[in-house]
């Protein structure tokens, strides 16, 4: 496969940054330096180095996808170091940085591989909502707080990683919704039916209508889990399902209105794939 552009600054980018900070991370760990030092030096160096190289191959448009690209790799790079060098209790939160990473990064690839003319910066779904950045930065507060005063409650390492398993299964699934789905993807919903846009009900699609909400529903849950955050895991549970409740009738309108009897069709034989959500029906 011919990669676009976009994916190769994208790819060149994650890896390049990542492979950066954690070859200057374990030189620090390998040296015995403290764990504060060692966060700043690494985070100040790699910081600097990635820019200047990114700032030097990369112009405009480009600069643009490579700086969140690697934006990303560092937070992946910074996840792992977590995980592996900090103390048990915050090792479920360095797991939770790479899932996240590696989840808005591969949103963007897999849109580059498949319809690189729809791909631009917002494809990486960093800024998808007011919404959800206070729901990130919630589970980041309750995170912490609790690892402070109830360390005890983030000691449930199974649970965690069996957070990290719904997380993996739903990033699988809607990733190869969209592959699935090709060209006929889009991150937004369409109200124009475009010349090649035709109704997929192969694959996954046999499975579930909305296949790639369904990933995403599971996975943003899972990450929850992953973070042994309770009020979290709840507070996702129902604000995941009433966006995607509304986000799936509102979509199958303007499919009813592309392709009429077909979609019926496959309505009546494919549910939509989330619990008690039966989308909009005729």
């Amino acid at each position: 496969m011919i990669l676009s552009r976009e994916a190769n600054v994208a790819l060149v980018s994650f890896i390049g940054s990542c492979a950066i900070f954690l070859s200057i991370a374990f030189l620090n760990l390998w040296y015995g330096i403290s764990f504060l030092l060692s966060n700043i030096f690494i985070f100040t160096c790699s910081s600097i180095f990635i820019f200047i190289s990114i700032n030097l191959i990369y112009k405009e448009y480009d600069y643009q996808i490579a700086i969140r690209a690697s934006f990303l790799g560092c937070v992946f790079a910074i996840g792992t170091y977590v995980k592996l060098g900090t103390p048990p209790n915050y090792e479920n939160f360095g797991v939770y940085m790479c899932i996240m990473s590696i989840f808005h990064y591969s949103e963007f690839l897999v849109l580059a591989l498949i319809s690189p003319k729809l791909v631009s910066t917002n494809s990486f779904v960093i800024n998808h909502s007011p919404e959800y950045i206070f729901a990130a930065t919630f589970s980041w507060i309750e995170f912490f707080t609790e690892t402070y005063f109830w360390p005890s409650l983030k000691s449930y390492f199974i649970i965690s990683y069996f957070g990290c398993a719904i997380c993996i299964a739903g990033e699988l699934l809607r990733k190869t919704a969209m592959l699935n789905a090709g060209t006929n993807f889009n991150h937004l919903v369409q109200y124009e039916k475009a010349e090649d846009h035709v109704l997929v009900t192969s694959g996954v699609y046999s499975l579930f209508r909305h296949p790639s909400y369904v990933g995403w529903f599971y996975w943003s849950i899972g990450t929850q889990i992953i973070l042994l955050n309770p009020i979290s895991i709840i507070g996702y549970t129902i604000a995941s399902w009433m966006f995607f409740k509304q986000r799936i009738f509102i979509e199958e309108i303007t499919l009813l209105n592309f392709f009429g009897q077909q979609y019926c069709d496959y309505q009546n034989k494919v549910g939509t794939g989330l619990p008690f959500i039966r989308g909009h029906l005729i």
